[in-house]
């Protein structure tokens, strides 16, 4: 007798656990995206399913995504935004994205204790999720569970990359603002930031400007700033800003939530919000197309040999890794 599958986990729940998800209910919700997470083909089927269903609850939400190197406080000022935005009546999620550990591929870290006041407001949701190895300091779901919790009626959606070097932009493709987060420091860090990430960030925050810091912070700030007016920013239609706070201290957040706030009305007058959700869309789309492609390849029996004999002949230095790629491509188009 077949198993049958857990609740929330299989392709016949798939419509009750959407139910939850628009009832609000978190359990449901947090079913949904470990759904949506899973990698087993019965999962995949069913979470298509569920965020199919959804789809009619999306777009209704504030996408932040905010990075920074470990240390510079993301869950610090992520948790006192949050506090702040549910003070003006929003519901905030939280998507935390932490390293996956290479032995139980669950999340090293967990932001849910570095968050302590946040977590237990009724208006809030924070998820932890393992990277997966994906790279960019997302995982490889973020956009479906930015969805779903959209549809769960969460209008501020945090989303806290894995902040562990200069390739934290791939957030940028998930979200509607990409907030970076700098410590004070002196003009070595303007050097050690890559020109990439400045370039795609909307807004860039200088913390810890409290106590012994606050002059280290305002140098750092004019720093960026004059390197700012050097670069073409993401928006035509929006100038980025460099400002200092102090997430410990709760110093000038009201006037970082009054800039996220100019930020989205700019962008809604001007259309390019809309521009912004096709683009997540479409980079969704390929993602996974991406990943789906690679899944049916190493499942075919005939294209599995070809991938194991290039396998071996790029590890023992006997092919380059570009040939073995133009075989394995072959062997795939010869399976259609």
């Amino acid at each position: 007798m077949a198993q049958r599958p857990k609740a929330g986990l299989g392709g016949a729940d798939a419509a009750a656990l959407a139910q939850g998800v628009r009832d609000g209910d978190r359990r449901a919700l947090a079913r949904a995206i470990t759904l949506i997470e899973s990698t087993r083909a019965d999962h995949r089927s069913a979470a298509a399913a569920l965020i199919r269903s959804l789809l009619p609850a999306n777009g209704r939400s504030l996408r932040i995504g905010i990075t920074g190197v470990p240390g510079v406080g993301k869950s610090t000022l992520i948790e006192v935004l949050g506090l702040q935005a549910i003070t003006k009546g929003h519901r905030v999620a939280v998507l935390a994205i932490d390293p996956t550990s290479p032995r139980t591929g669950g999340s090293i870290l967990g932001d849910k204790t570095r968050m302590e006041r946040l977590t237990r407001a009724p208006d809030a949701f924070i998820r932890p999720s393992p990277s997966g190895g994906a790279l960019g300091g997302i995982a490889r779901r973020t956009h479906e569970s930015v969805a779903v919790a959209e549809a769960a009626g969460f209008d501020v959606i945090l989303v806290e990359t894995v902040g562990v070097g200069q390739s934290e932009t791939a957030v940028a493709r998930v979200v509607d603002m990409f907030i970076l987060l700098l410590s004070p420091a002196g003009g070595d860090e303007l050097q050690g930031i890559k020109r990439g990430i400045v370039e795609m960030a909307d807004l860039i925050l200088v913390n810890k400007a409290d106590g012994a810091l606050v002059d280290a912070a305002e140098r750092t700030r004019k720093d960026y700033g004059n390197a700012l007016h050097l670069l073409r920013p993401a928006s035509a239609g929006w100038t980025p800003k460099v400002m200092t706070c102090s997430a410990r201290e709760g110093t000038a957040l009201a006037d970082v939530w009054s800039e996220i706030e100019a930020f989205r009305a700019k962008l809604e007058a001007s259309g390019e919000l809309g521009t912004r959700r096709r683009s997540q869309a479409l980079g969704s789309l390929w993602d996974q197309a991406r990943e789906a492609m690679t899944a049916a390849l190493r499942a075919d029996p005939k294209a599995r040999h070809v991938i194991e004999r290039a396998e071996a002949d790029v590890a023992a230095g006997k092919m380059a890794p570009a040939d073995a790629a133009l075989r394995i491509l072959a062997a795939f188009k010869s399976t259609d």
